[in-house]
């Protein structure tokens, strides 16, 4: 057994140690070199961010990380972080080439994002520095469990002008999480230089006003000072529990990447000067000066590096193309499926519970289902207070302060250390509110994104079991960010259940359902009709909704009218007044927008033939639009007139009751609407 030594340097390293780095070393930056040709030849590696310059820190990070029990969070250039972690030469190149062998993605995600989830080498988008937000998140799995482990968050030193990185510091340093961040530190943010991107010319010093947080600089050029710094720092964040920034001064001694001309921006004197910097030439010319390796071993080397790419391209050309076909795969994971009510309706009686009621029973039950539960979001864990609408009361008095928590006011932390966190264990399951209104949402727009694509991008192999509970819609003399409500936006988005219950019993159903269910779901919650009686409903035990099933709310043959959340009372309202006239309305409420019920639409087409859409988001691009294509496209013969929509205008919802009423939908409307369709 090698001893590992208290301080690194190339006297006291044991030899077969630098032997083992100078191997790692040699075959990093042959791979770094070849994969240039890739694209030239027209096999792959279209985008390649080269590791050259980096390859110290680089190396440091993946000595010290420990597979299956520490986390790590690699970015774009992190080539050599990944071969020192473990990686194989033919796994690194079978990424590069897009194969469908890539153990990161199967060819699915962009080259050089390398991953091995397994091992918790975690897939990372390509979203700038983003990934810290998850490395936090992993790291709070890491605390809440009592692992001896760390959370490793590698990027550049320009992601640090990204809020959410901010947000990410902000939050590790405050609830003191075992993570690392290390910044790489080469001077550029492509083409922009650093003195453009901060004051400071040490990025890592501006948060040295923060509490609970080490920031230890090194040397990012040099094999033992950057193993130096990285041990150290992760003995710190095990020992003292607290986070540490490892700031590492690398150089670029290339473009960016091979989409980029450092020729434009930087002289030619500058490019000639970080060659002089090579990291692994000064490892060589050590190695040689203290005489640990001869030449001949040396050469040695180099040539088993040759070999060994050599080997690994032969192999990663051989491997299989992705299958076209596969695109459709991995979208949404399997959901969890309702056992007693299968069709999630029920004929129980008792004793009528307001929807408020239903959403906080409901949490409160599945925290006792499952203990590896929590619940965190803005505002709704301070005494008595259980969020701005008290749905989450007295879940921290019974389930405590580790499992139901406040968060800052920061919704990308909210919604990307709940991404974060259940990477640490598949058993998990999260529920956070996004925002305390769904207008206010937006900032966490890139987080659900990233949500999005987690399961489709990894191949299967990631999806992160988060359900995302908005209080939304209007109806309650809110005006602009209290008012909205956003479901046409996201939508388009694919790989989220997007759910929207109008009832009671629907809302605790569809909620047992997302928390079981792997994947993610947004839950959007009418929050006027919280407390309202008219969605008061008899709530059966455990009662169940599956996804994707409507639910028919009357039944009629005059006019069809689809429907969901706060509008499927006003269109049950608009149908007793019509039916004062005869006229007999069938009003399905859908619940479920993705996925979506496509034929129980068809059917009451088929049955009806004259179709009206209610919803309260605008008409303009709502989710209207879209059921009405699916009609025109599948149900066109079974038309007997145009399809109508009624929704709110294409205008913000105003804080004066006077333009809420003129700017959302009402029973008097879609009367209106109704009426125009039956005359047809």
């Amino acid at each position: 057994m090698t001893t590992v030594p208290d301080v690194y340097s190339i006297k006291t390293t044991p030899k077969e140690t630098l032997v083992d780095w100078f191997r790692l070393l040699t075959i990093g930056r042959a791979i770094d070199d070849k994969a240039p040709n890739y694209l030239k030849q027209a096999i792959g590696w279209s985008y390649h961010a080269p590791s050259a310059g980096h390859d110290a820190i680089q190396l440091a990070i993946g000595q010290i990380f420990e597979k299956e029990v520490d986390h790590l969070f690699p970015y774009y250039r992190d080539l050599m972080t990944v071969l020192s972690a473990g990686l194989t030469a033919e796994e690194i190149i079978l990424n590069g080439i897009s194969k469908a062998t890539d153990i990161a993605s199967g060819g699915r995600h962009m080259s050089n994002h390398f991953a091995k989830i397994e091992w918790n080498i975690h897939n990372v988008s390509s979203l700038t520095g983003n990934h810290t937000l998850h490395a936090v998140g992993a790291a709070r799995g890491i605390k809440y469990y009592g692992k001896k482990a760390v959370s490793i968050s590698s990027q550049g030193e320009s992601s640090v002008s990204e809020g959410y990185v901010y947000e990410a510091i902000n939050g590790a340093s405050n609830e003191k999480l075992p993570v690392i961040f290390v910044l790489q530190d080469n001077g550029y943010g492509i083409s922009v230089p650093k003195a453009d991107q901060t004051a400071n010319r040490k990025v890592a010093n501006n948060f040295t006003g923060f509490k609970n947080l080490r920031i230890i600089h090194c040397n990012g050029k040099d094999v033992f000072e950057s193993m130096n710094a990285m041990t150290e720092a992760k003995k710190h964040v095990i020992e003292a529990g607290e986070p540490v920034i490892v700031q590492a001064n690398c150089i670029r001694m290339r473009s960016h990447s091979n989409s980029d001309r450092h020729e434009l921006y930087r002289s030619e004197a500058e490019r000639n000067y970080v060659l002089e910097y090579d990291p692994i030439a000064k490892f060589e010319r050590m190695l040689k000066r203290y005489k640990r390796l001869t030449e001949e071993e040396i050469d040695q080397l180099k040539e088993e590096a040759k070999n060994t790419i050599k080997q690994a391209h032969k192999a990663a050309l051989k491997a299989p193309d992705p299958d076209p076909e596969s695109y459709k795969d991995f979208v949404l994971p399997e959901p969890y499926l309702p056992v007693k009510y299968t069709d999630g309706t029920h004929t129980d009686e008792g004793e009528k519970k307001k929807l408020i009621t239903a959403l906080n029973e409901t949490l409160k039950a599945e925290f006792r289902h499952n203990p590896d539960t929590f619940i965190w979001g803005q505002d709704m864990a301070n005494k008595d207070k259980g969020g701005i609408f008290n749905v989450s009361k007295g879940l921290q008095q019974e389930f405590g302060e580790e499992r139901v928590f406040n968060a800052p006011i920061a919704e990308d932390y909210i919604v990307g250390t709940a991404n974060g966190m259940s990477r640490f264990d598949d058993k998990i399951r999260i529920v956070v509110e996004g925002a305390e209104f769904a207008d206010y949402f937006w900032p966490a727009m890139e987080q659900y994104v990233e949500c999005s694509h987690d399961y489709w991008r990894t191949n299967g192999k990631f999806t992160p079991n988060v359900t995302i509970r908005l209080a939304s819609g209007g109806y309650i003399g809110g005006g602009m960010y209290h008012s909205q409500t956003i479901e046409g936006s996201l939508t388009s988005i694919p790989g989220v259940r997007i759910v929207y219950p109008s009832f009671a019993d629907d809302a605790a159903g569809l909620l047992r359902t997302s928390i079981r269910s792997k994947g993610v779901t947004m839950f959007m919650e009418p929050k006027a009709l919280y407390n309202d009686p008219k969605a008061a409903t008899v709530i059966p035990d455990d009662f169940e909704v599956p996804f994707g099933k409507a639910r028919t709310r009357r039944e009629g043959k005059d006019l069809f009218i689809i429907t969901y959340g706060n509008t499927t009372h006003m269109c049950l309202e608009a149908a007793d007044m019509l039916s004062k006239d005869g006229v007999e309305c069938e009003v399905l409420d859908l619940r479920s927008l993705i996925p979506l019920d496509k034929e129980a639409i068809l059917e009451g087409v088929k049955k009806i033939g004259k179709v009206l859409i209610v919803h309260e988001d605008k008409v303009h691009s709502g989710f209207g639009a879209e059921l009405s294509a699916m009609i025109m496209e599948e149900a066109f013969e079974d038309l007997d007139g145009p399809v109508h929509r009624v929704g709110s205008t294409f205008t913000p919802v105003g804080f004066n009751r006077i333009f809420e009423k003129r700017i959302l939908p009402n029973a008097e409307k879609i009367c209106d609407s109704a009426k125009e369709i039956l005359v047809y």
